[in-house]
């Protein structure tokens, strides 16, 4: 184990290197124990660098010949390295070669085993555990690989670009030869050995090209791999239809995996999977996890260009291809949602997705901007700031020059670079470069300013409203707190979608000051400076301003609208988004009084009408109506306080939830008999929405049920349970009976079980639904920590044990979060113990305490004692150092 041995690294201190690899040939003799790694390269120096030592990087491999031009030389380890001298000033061979133990590697970086099987990952520094290499997203080349294998234990041998050669061997093994044509950085570099059986399809795309798609999966599984494929499909005809980007190999192969440190990995053409974005089917995956599926094998697909065939210079660009691809992969799903009300719903998601991961994040210890300045561990900057925040930026550009001038503006940015490692900058540049009459284009400075900026804006509106004159001014000023490292912020270029609703909720026109027509009912205001003024004429009532419309920027908006002003949003406003966002702050500001008044939420009769107006509304879609009557998390209440009280908290939105179950008691009779479905499982948004609006109203009558004693709908719930047809309606009834501690729960949840314990993804589900069960009198938490012991469960596959330790530690705070500090001793007892198996799961782990400093006492002593012991610890990696050291700064 390391003990945090690794040096800072300063983007602005990249340099070149001072050699450059045109081209790899790998040869992989194949064993869990110990394979043979032969790996040939052709070496040019870099002229600017003459006489620079070549530094090779390489961690937990055996080194056992170094060849120059077929002659060996000497060399030396160094730091981590492997260091060669007097190297000849022209390109040359270099032959190394060493032995790796793949069934040693716990941290699944590299190359490791999986159920009998051999597969990498080598995002973002896992190919130096394969060959010493110069292991930099920079340095790209064409490989050749050879792999050589047990047939009988590994009949399916795959890797980069397309197959040239296969065979048989002596021995009972046979060798495949892939070659890919395409220059790659050495983190796109891929390799498969395992018994998998495929799901294949052939293809022609507009560009007239046949192509082959090929899913791999374990045996058994083979039955889960239809909407993978279809979204596959979608991806590419998409991508081709909306940027003209045409899928650039023979075959496009995707691998399921079930031990994966993340969700996907976009290696060129032979993309490797957690199964959990794979796999599904009615039976065993919810319409969350359908979702999933379709969103992850777009977002990997289209890195093909975003990614692939242009790359990073360096790790702190990640954003370049990661932000740029989320944007990507949301607007793809927006688009196969298909109706209005559906793409908003997508929206409304994305965007809680980000103010519950993203704006935590901006305010705690491991702030960062998109564009980070420094890491220690580059795995933990792989973050909601690089991916969601960073797909924010993006779509404030597309807001800025529309959807054809972002086209153009992609077109021109391939144009420039295809085929290079290139800068966050060299992308907005482009943007701005094909729309130069654009607010982007004159303002692309100050913009650029989100990707060295940490902190999540916050922006102040005020509205004075002239009867006399018909004149309205909104003022918008905005500011950001200080961050780790940035005492003093300058102002960025905010994107404010906006328009004006009268309080009978007409849609104003909107006439600019000095401008003779109307813009119509919605315009984008650019907020640039601190504060800036906009005058609106000709406005015959006052109005209530809809600001921010769609989130059209990853800011905080201090409205101080009075409820009435809400109100009038929630029923009339024409942006879905707002409408949503008006509920959830109704919500919110009575959950906030309750925290900080008596702990008891009282629920006005005209909130519970203005709910029920829209539970009942005839022309709401489901999916919608569901968004909206679900209360804020636990989580996003605690972000709104400067001194946390997670029980205070917890108790608060546990009295509201149940208030409202019986309020609306005859209202989620109405939906659940209205809306859960009774004939055949789709995906689609519909049904969809339909199901999660049944689930939602289903959960709360058990909920009102069991608090008073009424046993009809609990028996309701059970008997869903028992006769669902899909997985969504069953973990649906289940959740509801587990949520409201029912008695027929630990009878529901041994039935679950037993039914699907061969299944490990359902399994996951499992661990997950008990996790995630709201807090009641210390039960939860001490199942979770009984849970541990149970024969299914395993800290070396990362979705098990995320199903069971991040759902706690980050998403129950009232479970996590004890005043006896027993969920702190916990937290710290598993991230040592992780620690030693996969660093890179530890220090997701680690994470649960970014915020520490916020808490109230008893918590906050209580937590800052359990960071100081993991931090205390000698034997520590790198990636869980930089999260507890930069948790206890002051």
């Amino acid at each position: 184990m390391r003990e945090g041995s690794a040096p800072l690294i300063r983007r602005e201190d990249y340099a070149a290197p001072a050699f450059w690899i045109k081209t790899v040939d790998l040869t992989f003799d194949l064993d869990p124990a110990k394979t043979l790694v032969i790996n040939k390269m052709t070496v040019a120096p870099n002229p600017a660098l003459p006489g620079a030592p070549l530094r090779l990087d390489g961690e937990d491999i055996n080194l056992t010949r170094v060849l120059v031009d077929g002659e060996p030389v000497s060399f030396r380890t160094e730091g981590g390295q492997l260091v060669l001298e007097n190297l000849p000033q022209q390109p040359f061979n270099l032959e190394i070669r060493s032995t790796c133990a793949p069934e040693k590697n716990t941290q699944l970086s590299g190359l490791y085993t999986s159920s009998g099987g051999f597969f990498t990952q080598c995002e973002a520094l896992g190919f130096r555990r394969i060959t010493y290499f110069l292991d930099r997203p920079d340095v790209m080349a064409t490989y050749k690989v050879t792999l050589k294998a047990d047939q009988r234990k590994y009949p399916v041998l795959l890797s980069n670009g397309n197959l040239v050669e296969e065979g048989k061997l002596d021995g009972g093994k046979h060798f495949a030869v892939w070659e890919d044509p395409h220059p790659k950085p050495c983190y796109l570099f891929a390799l498969v050995a395992a018994d998998l059986v495929r799901r294949e399809q052939r293809i022609r795309t507009r560009a007239g090209r046949d192509h082959l798609l090929q899913i791999y999966v374990r045996a058994g599984d083979l039955d889960k791999t239809e909407h993978a494929m279809n979204s596959l499909i979608a991806s590419i005809a998409w991508d081709e239809a909306r940027f003209g980007l045409s899928l650039d190999l023979e075959r496009f192969m995707v691998v399921a995996v079930s031990d994966f440190n993340m969700g996907a990995m976009e290696n060129k053409g032979l993309n490797i999977f957690n199964t959990k974005f794979v796999l599904a089917n009615p039976a065993t995956a919810t319409d969350v996890d359908f979702g999933n599926v379709e969103s992850v094998v777009a977002h990997e697909y289209f890195h093909n260009w975003t990614g692939n065939r242009v790359t990073c210079r360096d790790w702190f660009q990640l954003s370049l291809k990661e932000g740029l691809t989320v944007f990507r992969d949301q607007q793809f799903s927006q688009d196969m949602a298909g109706s209005p009300s559906a793409r908003a719903v997508k929206r409304i998601e994305d965007v809680r997705t980000l103010r519950q991961l993203q704006f935590p994040e901006d305010a705690g210890p491991m702030a960062h901007p998109v564009r980070p300045d420094s890491y220690l561990a580059i795995d933990n900057f792989y973050t909601a700031t690089v991916y969601e925040k960073g797909a924010e930026v993006v779509r404030m550009m597309h807001t800025l020059v529309g959807d054809e001038g972002f086209a153009q503006g992609m077109a021109l940015y391939f144009e420039r670079h295809d085929g290079q490692a290139v800068t966050c900058d060299d992308f907005a540049q482009a943007i701005a470069d094909a729309n130069p009459d654009s607010e982007l284009a004159k303002r692309l400075d100050a913009f650029k300013r989100w990707y060295a900026q940490a902190g999540t804006p916050r922006v102040k509106v005020d509205g004075v409203y002239d009867a006399a004159n018909q004149i309205y001014t909104l003022t918008l000023s905005q500011s950001c707190v200080a961050t780790p490292g940035q005492p003093v912020k300058a102002p960025v270029v905010i994107p404010v979608a906006m328009g004006l609703v009268a309080p009978d909720g007409r849609q104003l026109n909107l006439h600019f000051e000095g401008q003779l027509a109307s813009v119509g009912h919605n315009t984008v205001l650019v907020l640039s400076e601190p504060e800036q003024a906009f005058t609106f004429v000709h406005v015959p009532v006052e109005p209530v301003p809809s600001l921010l419309r769609g989130f059209s920027a990853p800011v905080v908006l201090e409205a101080e609208l009075s409820d009435d002003a809400l109100f009038t949003l929630l029923s009339h406003d024409q942006d879905p988004f707002n409408r949503w966002e008006a509920a959830q702050k109704l919500s919110l500001r009575r959950l906030l009084a309750a925290v900080a008044g008596s702990g008891h939420v009282e629920l006005d009769a005209r909130f519970v009408e203005a709910l029920r107006g829209v539970l009942r509304h005839p022309e709401l879609d489901a999916a919608f109506k569901e968004l909206v009557l679900t209360l804020p998390s636990e989580a996003y209440v605690a972000e709104q306080l400067d001194l946390v009280d997670p029980q205070r908290i917890h108790a608060a939105r546990e009295g509201m939830r149940l208030q409202f179950a019986h309020a609306l008691h005859e209202d989620w009779a109405w939906a659940y008999e209205q809306h859960h479905e009774l004939g055949g499982y789709s995906p689609d948004p519909v049904s969809t929405g339909r199901r999660a609006l049944a689930n939602l109203a289903l959960g709360m009558l058990v909920l009102d049920g069991s608090v008073r004693h009424n046993p009809v709908w609990t028996g309701k719930a059970l008997q869903r349970f028992q006769d669902a047809n899909n997985m969504t309606d069953r973990l649906g009834a289940l959740s509801a009976l587990v949520n409201a501690h029912a008695e027929q729960a630990e009878q529901a949840l041994a039935h679950f079980h037993q039914q699907f314990r061969g299944e490990a993804l359902v399994i996951d589900k499992w661990f997950s639904l008990q996790a995630l069960a709201p807090e009641k009198d210390g039960k939860v938490f001490a199942r979770a920590k009984a849970l541990m012991l149970h024969p299914d469960f395993t800290l070396r596959t990362p979705n098990r044990a995320r199903s069971l330790l991040m759902a706690l530690c980050q998403s129950n705070p009232a479970a996590f979060h004890r005043t006896d500090a027993a969920g702190y001793v916990f937290w710290a007892d598993r991230v040592i113990e992780i620690d030693g198996i996969n660093p890179q799961l530890a220090a997701r782990l680690a994470r649960a305490m970014d915020h520490w400093r916020r808490l109230a006492e008893p918590y906050r002593t209580a937590a800052r004692e359990a960071l100081s012991r993991v931090a205390a610890r000698t034997e520590l990696s790198d990636d869980v150092r930089e999260i507890v050291t930069r948790a206890l700064q002051d």
